[in-house]
């Protein structure tokens, strides 16, 4: 394969248009939207119209003339359809953080009332930092126990005595991604709970929360779903649970009636019980732009045919790493069923990865680094916007940036804020 047919391929692929849906720096080759996704051309008119005209013009009315007071609802029912819930099952708001304590508290509620004797939560050692911080943190606040294991296959042996699992379905490092419906099946064959992180999956592979039987799911808006540095995450709790108990951070939005202004707590029906504080109008508003993008690509056959591009990109991009780069190692699954929408790769053992992503983006091609055994690069690709000859270019960058030694250079070890 050479430029020229990756060039053929951008041309004959069905989804080229949803590329113009976004305002790409001229001369970048963007990587990185498993971090931060990139800016749609909608969010900058969309935005300016909330803050001059709503806010600006309408003022405190906007609440009601501009539904702001359901736009987490609205929202949340168009994040529904790429994750795979039903109407009214999903809500936008606050962070992902917060949305994974209230709902691995919720879990722990469930779990304490169904089976007390049970005192341990599962999760993975990999697993994104704040999902451990969080679970850590609550753990010790309710005498559980938080295990992690060191690959999936060790979560057999701990099923039987554990309460609740909690799992990322695409690892943030590797891009390994879980059998969303396998793990919770099993699972549940022990009675165990499953609690999803979507942050790295959600508009990036299909998720159907519904047909995997998931109990509760969180995700983030500002990587796949394209809502902007800070976007407000989401939250999906199973149908049978979300009137079991009130979520712990029960604020006055997801009161029964919030302007009642009763001193005293009713949760809302449904999901909107797990609303915490006013809904974050500019943010979610932005959000909805992202969350647009992908819904576009209903008319180029979904996330069904975003995931065949992905595939396809990221397995082009494993090939020529393999035949042009021996030198890396392939940290990212090989097998299509295994990988999510991102190639990492290392240098073994050694260090100089975050070097390497440094000389990258002074050429132009933006990938990102994380530190560990290994440390890794990383490369987001989003199908949305992601071209062949994007993927076949950064090799050929990589390339030059090895054979040259550019990553060498003393400028490009000197670390600073690494997203």
């Amino acid at each position: 394969m050479n430029r020229d047919d990756a060039v053929a391929l951008d041309q004959a692929d069905p989804l080229a248009p949803l590329r113009e849906l976004f305002d790409l720096p001229e001369g970048t080759i963007y990587l990185d939207g498993n971090s931060l996704g990139a800016l749609p051309r909608a969010t900058a008119g969309r935005v300016a119209e909330v803050v001059t005209q709503e806010w600006g013009r309408g003022l405190i009315e906007s609440w009601n003339t501009a539904s702001w007071i359901t736009l987490p609802q609205r929202v949340g029912d168009k994040i529904a359809r790429i994750v795979g819930a039903g109407e009214d099952e999903v809500v936008v708001a606050d962070s992902t953080s917060l949305n994974v304590y209230k709902a691995l508290a919720s879990a722990l509620s469930i779990a304490s009332a169904d089976a007390p004797e049970r005192r341990v939560v599962i999760s993975e050692r990999s697993n994104f930092p704040t999902d451990l911080y969080i679970a850590s943190s609550l753990c010790r606040e309710r005498n559980y126990e938080l295990v992690l294991v060191d690959s999936p296959d060790e979560i057999e042996s701990l099923l039987d005595r554990a309460a609740v699992l909690m799992l990322t379905e695409v690892n943030y490092r590797t891009g390994y991604l879980h059998d969303m419906t396998a793990v919770t099946a099993r699972a549940h064959e022990h009675g165990v709970l499953a609690v999803w992180d979507l942050c790295h999956s959600a508009g990036a592979v299909p998720v159907d929360l519904r047909g995997a039987d998931a109990d509760f799911a969180v995700g983030c808006g500002y990587k796949f779903l394209n809502g902007g540095p800070g976007a407000p995450a989401f939250l999906w709790v199973n149908p049978r649970h979300v009137d079991r108990f009130e979520q712990p951070l029960s604020g006055w939005m997801g009161h029964a009636a919030p302007f009642e202004m009763s001193p005293g707590y009713r949760p809302a029906e449904g999901v909107s019980r797990y609303l915490s504080g006013t809904p974050a109008v500019i943010g979610t508003s932005a959000l909805e732009c992202g969350v647009d993008t992908l819904l576009a690509a209903e008319t180029y056959g979904g996330l069904r045919a975003l995931r065949v591009k992905s595939l396809a990109l990221t397995r082009l991009f494993a090939d020529l790493v393999a035949s042009r780069l021996p030198g890396f190692v392939i940290e990212s699954p090989l097998e299509d069923a295994r990988r999510g929408s991102q190639l990492s790769l290392s240098l073994g053992s050694g260090e100089g990865a975050y070097a390497i992503v440094q000389a990258l983006i002074e050429r132009g091609v933006v990938g990102d680094f994380r530190a560990g055994s290994p440390d890794i690069l990383r490369f987001g690709v989003t199908p949305l916007y992601t071209r062949y000859v994007d993927i076949w270019d950064a090799v050929d960058h990589l390339v030059a940036v090895m054979d040259n030694d550019e990553w060498r250079a003393e400028r490009f070890w000197t670390r600073g804020a690494v997203t």
